[in-house]
C-alpha cells in the first residue's frame, strides 16, 4: 500500500516520519506529532550505523540534503523540522502550535528559529564530524565549541523569554507549541554535554512543565523504537 493510498484515523493520510532518535531536529517533529494527537509511523534512519544510513542511495534520492527528518503524507515527500511543523499546523489546526495572532507567530517563530537556526546548526552531527575528521579538531576543542555555542544562545533565549510578560507555563501562554517543541531537544543536547543550565531558570521551569507532559515524555529520544 503506497503512502498517498493509505489512511490514518480521521482520514488524516498515512504519516511516515524517517527519523533518529538521537536527532533534535527529528525530535521537534516528534513532539509536534505528539501534541496535536496525529498518528504517525517511524522509519528510522541510523545516522552513525554503517557510515550513516542518511547517505545510503535510496535515502540521499529521498532527501538529498541527507539529514532527518522527512515526512511522507499523501504522496508530498516534505524536509526540514520547522517546515514540516508549520505544514503539519496548517493542515491539522487543532491543537495549534502556533498563536492566532501576527504577534504571537512572529514571536514565537523568533524562540524557535534562535534554536532550530543559530544554536543547533554549529553543534549537529555533520558539523562534529567535519571538525573531527576533517579538520582533526581535538575532542576538548570540539566539547567546547558545542558547549560555547549552546551557551551563548540559551542565555539569548533565557532573557528573551524571562523579560516578556507572553511567557507563561510555556514559552509563549499557557499552552505548548512551536516554540517549546524546539527548546526541549536543544535542553536534551544540553544535558548530554553536561552544560551547567542553572544560569536558565525559565528555560528549566519551561523544562519540567514540558517533560511533565504524556505528548513531550511520549517523544524523547529514550523512548524511540531505535533508542541504542
Amino acid at each position: 500500500m503506497n503512502d498517498e493510498a493509505a489512511q490514518g484515523p480521521g482520514g488524516q493520510g498515512r504519516i511516515v516520519l524517517h527519523t533518529y532518535w538521537r536527532s533534535s531536529a527529528a525530535y521537534r517533529v516528534r513532539i509536534g506529532l505528539h501534541l496535536k494527537g496525529l498518528s504517525w509511523e517511524p522509519q528510522p534512519v541510523h545516522l552513525v550505523r554503517d557510515g550513516g544510513e542518511q547517505h545510503h542511495d535510496g535515502y540521499r534520492a529521498l532527501n538529498p540534503q541527507q539529514l532527518v527528518p522527512t515526512l511522507l503524507h499523501r504522496g508530498q515527500v516534505l524536509t526540514q523540522s520547522m517546515a514540516i511543523l508549520e505544514y503539519l499546523d496548517e493542515l491539522f489546526p487543532a491543537k495549534p502550535l502556533m498563536p492566532a495572532d501576527p504577534a504571537g507567530r512572529a514571536r514565537v517563530r523568533g524562540l524557535a528559529q534562535l534554536v532550530s537556526c543559530d544554536i543547533h546548526p554549529l553543534n549537529n552531527l555533520r558539523v562534529m564530524q567535519y571538525l573531527e575528521r576533517q579538520l582533526q579538531v581535538p575532542v576538548d576543542a570540539r566539547t567546547q565549541w558545542t558547549l560555547h555555542w549552546m551557551a551563548e544562545g540559551l542565555a539569548a533565549m533565557e532573557s528573551l523569554l524571562a523579560a516578556s510578560t507572553a511567557t507563561g507555563t510555556f514559552c509563549h501562554g499557557d499552552h505548548p507549541g512551536l516554540a517549546d517543541a524546539c527548546l526541549i531537544p536543544q535542553l536534551y543536547n544540553a544535558h548530554r554535554f553536561g552544560l551547567e543550565l542553572t544560569p536558565y531558570p525559565t528555560l528549566r521551569r519551561i523544562e519540567a512543565a514540558c517533560l511533565d507532559l504524556e505528548a513531550f515524555d511520549a517523544a524523547r529520544p529514550e523512548n524511540q523504537t531505535d533508542a541504542a
